[in-house]
Formats: structure tokens, sequence, C-alpha cells
């Protein structure tokens, strides 16, 4: 073997020493859990006078002075999803709390036919987005969780983790719709949240409530699937949704 030969070769083997150890870097990185954030998020959205008709059309009229956040990293580990990345729209009234996703997709994962008459049990387990919302500074055990799913289904809950309760029969007077634009693959889902579902007190600017978005996303069993936050809870072998320690801010702006 010529000198040149035998330099080529090193080359080579040297090159895919290095492939092969920043992969297995790569893997081993994949299966860490991200860094908490201190502060956690925080997302003002503004007061409008007037109730508005639900529609989950982002260029209606009901959503022309509203505030964005964005959910594009996964709950649990380092990285994100970039052409998944997702549009939350939020405004309040003196009444109601209003929120709308814009969901780009790669594939849907539904049950069909829907039933958006009543809450779809188990809605968790296909592609859905998640407001979880609660006015309580002490006990942050306890909050209400509210799920959409590209078909409209729905289902609302009062969650008191204290007493491992996941209350499916309490009903929140909310508002839900939702619809796929396959040309665009983009699905949409907008809520309309009454108050006083959530909290007691009379809510004015200034006000802060405990909060986090999600967004579950994919086929197959959850360990295939996509979690993403818009406050990453990084946590590993446990639900990554249900981290009230976790929770970023809603306040309610002017």
């Amino acid at each position: 073997m010529s000198q040149q030969q035998l330099k080529s070769v090193w080359i080579r083997f040297w090159f895919f020493t290095i492939l092969s150890q920043a992969l297995l870097v790569g893997s081993i990185c994949a299966q860490q859990p991200c860094r908490e954030s201190s502060p956690t998020a925080l997302f003002t959205i503004p007061h409008q006078k007037n109730e508005l008709d639900l529609n989950p059309d982002p260029k209606s009229k009901i959503w022309m002075n509203a505030a964005s956040a964005w959910m594009v990293k996964d709950c649990t580990h380092p990285g994100d999803y970039p052409d998944l990345k997702t549009e939350v729209k939020g405004f309040w009234t003196s009444a109601s709390v209003y929120f709308l996703f814009v969901c780009p997709y790669r594939t849907l994962n539904l049950f069909l036919p829907p039933q958006n008459d009543k809450d779809r049990d188990k809605l968790w387990d296909r592609d859905v987005v998640e407001m979880f919302l609660g006015d309580d500074w002490h006990n942050i055990r306890h909050y209400r969780e509210f799920e959409i799913a590209p078909t409209g289904d729905w289902i609302d809950l009062a969650i008191d983790l204290n007493k491992n309760s996941y209350d499916q029969s309490w009903s929140s007077g909310w508002q839900a719709t939702a619809r796929i634009d396959e040309k665009s693959r983009v699905w949409y889902a907008a809520a309309k949240i009454p108050l006083k579902s959530v909290s007691a007190a009379v809510v004015e600017a200034g006000t802060r409530w405990r909060m986090n978005l999600y967004r579950i996303d994919g086929e197959g069993p959850d360990p295939q699937r996509r979690f993403m936050c818009w406050q990453p809870t990084c946590v590993v072998n446990r639900d990554p949704n249900h981290v009230p320690e976790m929770f970023g801010t809603l306040v309610f702006g002017k």
C-alpha cells in the first residue's frame, strides 16, 4: 500500500470514528432531560370590551388584536420541532378568556367519527392541544384542564393532584371549535373559557394565573409521539404535562 493510500485509509478511519462518537453523543443527549428555565414563560394577553363569537380562523376579526405566543420545544428533552411550530393567540374579556391554536401538521391522528356533543374520553391519546389553567398560587396541584382535537372533539377536567383526581364530570361551560385545512396541512382550535370556571375571584388587569399550554402530536405509543410545551417541564419517568411546579404565567393585560 502506497503512502498516499495509507494516508487515505487513516483519514477515513478517523472520519468514521469521529462521526460514530458524534452520533453516540447525540443519542445520549436526546435521552437527557432539558434544563428547567427560570423564570418560567410569561404570556400577557390584552383586554377586549365585548364578547365575540368564537371562530377558528386566525384572519377573522376576533383575533385581530390578540397577543401571540409560540410552542416549538419538546416538553422533556432538548430540541424542538420547527416544522410543527404552533402559534397560540389569546385575549380576555370581563367574562371569558379566548385562545386560538394554529397547528401545522405532518399527519393526523384522530378519533373518528367526531363526538363534539360531550366529553371525549382519553382525547390525549390522539392529536390534541391542551390548556392547563389555575389561579391558586398556594395549592399549585389544583387547576383546570381543557383539550381540543382537530375534529372539534373536546374534554374539560378539574384536576387535583393531591387526591389523584382528574374529574371528567366537572363542566366548565366553555366553548370549543376546530377545523382542518388539508390543503395547507394546518389545523386550528379555538376556545372560549369562562373566567369563573377557573377562579372565583374577580379578574382584572394585572391578574396572574398559573398556566401551561401543550400540543400532543403523532401516531403510535407515547414514546413515539411528540409532546410539545409552551413551558418545557423537563421531567422524566412521569407525565410531562402534569408538572404544576413548572407552569408559566398568564397575565391579564389592559
